[in-house]
């Protein structure tokens, strides 16, 4: 494996693949998604705030297109920019349950529920049409520390599963939303 130069982050595209970034080399396009005129400069500084974010701060070596996305437009909108997001993009929220036990530091369900509940939250918000957690296996088994599929890691998965619903019948607004876990 080669090693990843200090000033780049690892940015997980959707279909699997990772690219190594620089703040440098991060473009930013809005089509119509934003109602005000935004200074080049004004987007490349608030891009690299949102990677000093996830490097730095939160010490990350890998982030997603779509977290990354979401940062940026929460800056931009606390600078008073107005964001419109809703198009084609927003009918499915994708999320690695494996990234977030990942992100949570290892395998401890104490930790990995309300940051759960988090990303669910964060997804609701975008108002898509299907939020979609997937890698459900292999999060259950890092969570059990299991090797091989147990009672134990059916019962966590049951768990995980019952979780999902109950947050989102309590979080969700709009009642067209639908949930799957894979």
């Amino acid at each position: 494996m080669i090693a990843l130069r200090n000033d780049c982050l690892l940015f997980e595209l959707s279909n699997g693949e990772s690219i190594p970034c620089s703040p440098a080399m991060i473009c930013v396009e809005f089509v119509d998604g934003i109602d005000n005129q935004l200074e080049p400069d004004l987007l490349r500084h608030a891009a690299a705030s949102v990677f000093h974010y996830f490097k730095v701060e939160l010490q990350r070596e890998s982030v997603t297109v779509g977290e990354f996305s979401l940062a940026l437009e929460k800056v931009l909108r606390h600078l008073g920019y107005t964001i419109n997001t809703g198009g084609p993009d927003s009918e499915i929220h994708d999320t690695d349950l494996a990234r977030l036990i990942r992100d949570t530091g290892g395998s401890l369900e104490l930790f990995f529920f309300p940051r759960l509940r988090d990303e669910l939250r964060d997804q609701l918000r975008r108002a898509p049409r299907i939020v979609r957690f997937r890698g459900l296996r292999r999060c259950v088994k890092q969570i059990a520390g299991a090797r091989r599929w147990s009672i134990r890691c059916e019962q966590l998965q049951d768990q995980i599963v019952a979780f999902l619903r109950q947050c989102m019948d309590s979080e969700a607004d709009k009642p067209g939303c639908a949930l799957l876990v894979e």
